[in-house]
């Protein structure tokens, strides 16, 4: 993603010398949770909307308030991912950005991030999706791709999306004829199969084992 594409200069950021009043008008235009305050094209950090409104004198400078500003902001060379912890982290739907001079140039929306990572490969191509949960100090990336491509599988894309304790869970999204044959690989490598998939043939075996047992015991 070239962050710059996406730059938006729309709302002119705030200064400390800007009265309340102004912060709050900029607030009820704008559908945005944080913004910015400049100084000599150097971001000196966010007032949030939720601060700012509730500050009855309207006539008062913003330097007052200084102490309610938060620190957060991304470099142009940013990735996507990074984008998304940093909107995550600091609960906001913009992200101011600096260049390599730590100058500011504009924000980011978080639609337009959002908008970018739904239009990846990893989520727009057709494939089937598992999640697989193994002790953290057992598993590897390299060997689950090992798995997925061993089996005529190709990866599209892997991430960790859960720690429990001492367990791992890896959201794997793969193109695949022989998806059984992946499962069944990752049961051999002691992998969990946490997701659900209708055509798992190892759930199936177990269910009509479960079936033949119930029988047997009603007999």
């Amino acid at each position: 993603m070239n962050i710059t594409e996406y730059l938006s200069e729309e709302i002119r950021p705030l200064r400390l010398k800007d009265d309340v009043k102004k912060a709050q008008k900029v607030f009820k235009s704008y559908p945005i949770t944080h913004f910015p305050v400049i100084e000599n094209n150097m971001l000196l950090g966010n007032f949030a909307e939720e601060d700012i409104q509730t500050i009855e004198n309207k006539e008062d400078e913003l330097v007052m308030y200084n102490h309610l500003l938060n620190s957060f902001f991304a470099d142009e060379k940013a990735t996507v991912l990074e984008l998304l912890k940093i909107f995550a982290d600091n609960d906001s739907n913009i992200i101011p950005i600096l260049n390599d001079k730590k100058e500011y140039i504009g924000y980011l929306d978080l639609r337009d991030v959002l908008d970018v990572f739904s239009s990846s490969p990893f989520m727009i191509e057709e494939g089937e999706t598992l999640i697989v949960e193994k002790l953290q100090n057992d598993f590897s990336m390299s060997e689950i791709t090992q798995i997925v491509e061993s089996n005529g599988g190709k990866l599209l894309g892997l991430y960790i999306s859960e720690k429990t304790g001492e367990f791992v869970q890896i959201t794997v999204k793969v193109i695949s004829d022989e998806i059984n044959e992946i499962m069944q690989t990752f049961r051999r490598y002691d992998y969990k199969i946490v997701s659900m998939h209708e055509n798992d043939i190892y759930l199936e075996d177990l269910k009509n084992r479960s079936d033949y047992l119930q029988k047997y015991l009603e007999m």
